[in-house]
């Protein structure tokens, strides 16, 4: 590689089988001509949660700093990191009206995405992009049953 960070991309996706209820998380990591998929499933937890372990179990996975680019079909994803999370850290994390959901997993996140550079994109979910359909089979097949 000439200079410069790895590049890779990254398509994360949660689901959930009732909110709260099972759910699975999903991720697919491209480097060059490499593929990983990873995924994982909880017994009982809700689709934000998922659509952020999703993209926190990706970004954990690299092994060295990188440049992301990473797509997610969650707003609540996208927002969060690229929004609220200045003014969340600012609180104490803390949103404006007092506790901050799924808090354990924004500051894991942070933390993990604070090596690379990372750009966010979202995504219409359902919409035929071929990478977030199957990221999104994936999360819903691993879904403890």
């Amino acid at each position: 590689m000439s200079g410069g960070k790895p590049k890779v991309t990254i398509y994360t996706d949660g689901s959930c089988q009732g909110n709260p209820g099972p759910g699975g998380w999903a991720a697919i990591l491209r480097f060059g001509r490499h593929e990983r998929e990873l995924s994982g499933g909880e017994g009982e937890t809700t689709n934000n949660r998922m659509e952020l372990r999703a993209a926190l179990e990706a970004v954990r996975a690299l092994t060295e700093p990188c440049e992301v680019t990473l797509y997610t079909d969650s707003e609540y994803l996208k927002r969060g990191i690229t929004e609220w999370l200045p003014n969340w850290k600012r609180r104490n994390w803390r949103r404006k009206g007092g506790k901050l959901a799924n808090v354990d997993l924004w500051m894991k996140l942070d933390e993990e995405i604070s090596r690379h550079e990372v750009h966010w994109h979202w995504v219409r979910g359902h919409s035929g992009n071929p990478l977030n359909e199957r990221v999104d089979k994936l999360a819903r097949r691993v879904i403890p049953k």
